[in-house]
């Protein structure tokens, strides 16, 4: 009886507990499936470190002493001691007759370089000379005849005579001045006009030159020519033949129409060609020692030392503080500490000024 009862009851407890384990699995079932749904957390993200940037550091000078030169510069070229550009001096325009030479010729002195077309003067000056010989006849008949003549006539007479061969020495000044002449021995260095062209006064026609000695011939500013004395020493770097010491030995001459020496000034009846031009018009110095194998109109560069100064206290231009007509610096100590320091500058180059009170050598100072 009692293993009936206890199987009737387990069957009872089987058939209540079938619901409640499908329930079981199904909740499982859902809570899994239900985790796959749901979207992916973010990743965290990783954030770079950021380094905070160092300041820059302003660059530091040591006050030192040094030789110190302001120097002036300019430009030029190779030149004869003894050159000239030849022209006409003739206010007429007129055409060229002809060129007797050319570049590279060797001239002896009064041979003629060029020659102007006065044709026409020729012919005039041939009938003033027939004239004049005529009136000279006159004369000497009125003056056998004064006796019988007033001393108003005669004087008349002489003044009229004097005023017709004042007019043939003219124009025989004219026709004679119509031939250019070499002023001195030498070679033609450059031909500017050819034969048939139109020349007016004062243009250009050839160069010549004695090229037996040459110097070195430079321009300069006249700002910079003001600074500039006879004397001063000066460095010239010539082209291919390197740097060279020397001394100014002539200042140009001074020009009234504002501009820098050495041609490229205006003269009377310019007319677009090249004006003359003359050696007088540059600053020449003399070399030391001049150096073999080299051309006249080789370029070159020249500076002039103004000033000097030895062992003078200099510091970097980057280093000087200026402010409503003050000057200044900032010095730093070994501990790194700044402090400002008014100072008096003297002479100054292009990098370095000389300061000559408030520093001294050793101390830093601290750049802009």
């Amino acid at each position: 009886m009692y293993s009936k009862w206890w199987m009737e009851n387990l069957l009872i407890l089987k058939r209540k507990a079938k619901p409640l384990l499908l329930l079981g699995t199904a909740s499982a079932m859902i809570v899994s499936s239900g985790c796959s749904l749901l979207p992916k957390e973010d990743e965290e993200e990783t954030v770079p470190v950021i380094t905070a940037p160092k300041l820059s550091k302003k660059p530091e000078y040591v006050v030192k002493t040094d030789t110190l030169e302001t120097k002036v510069r300019g430009a030029g070229r190779l030149m004869a001691t003894v050159e000239e550009d030849l022209y006409f001096t003739d206010e007429t325009s007129r055409r060229l007759k002809n060129v007797a030479v050319k570049v590279g010729d060797k001239v002896e002195q009064g041979q003629v370089i060029a020659e102007l077309d006065v044709t026409e003067l020729e012919s005039q000056l041939k009938q003033k000379q027939l004239q004049t010989r005529k009136d000279e006849l006159q004369m000497i008949e009125t003056l056998r005849k004064a006796d019988e003549m007033g001393a108003e006539q005669v004087e008349l007479a002489k003044i009229d005579f004097e005023l017709k061969r004042e007019e043939l020495n003219k124009l025989l000044k004219t026709v004679s001045d119509a031939k250019l002449k070499a002023p001195f021995s030498g070679t033609i260095v450059s031909v500017y006009l050819q034969k048939g062209d139109t020349v007016k006064a004062y243009d250009a026609i050839v160069t010549i030159a004695d090229l037996s000695k040459l110097t070195v011939a430079a321009t300069l500013s006249q700002d910079d020519l003001k600074r500039v004395a006879i004397g001063m020493e000066a460095v010239v770097d010539i082209n291919a033949a390197g740097q060279h010491k020397g001394k100014v030995l002539q200042l140009p001459n001074p020009k009234t129409d504002g501009s820098s020496g050495g041609g490229g000034g205006t003269f009377p009846g310019g007319s677009g060609q090249k004006p003359p031009d003359s050696i007088d018009n540059y600053l020449l110095v003399e070399l030391d020692s001049f150096p073999q194998n080299v051309n006249r109109g080789t370029p070159l560069s020249v500076s002039v030392i103004t000033q000097r100064k030895e062992k003078a206290v200099v510091i970097p231009l980057a280093a000087l503080r200026s402010y409503a007509g003050r000057n200044y610096v900032q010095v730093v100590d070994e501990q790194g500490n700044k402090r400002e320091v008014d100072v008096e500058v003297g002479q100054q180059t292009s990098t370095d000024v000389e300061i000559v009170k408030g520093l001294t050598p050793g101390q830093k100072v601290v750049g802009r």
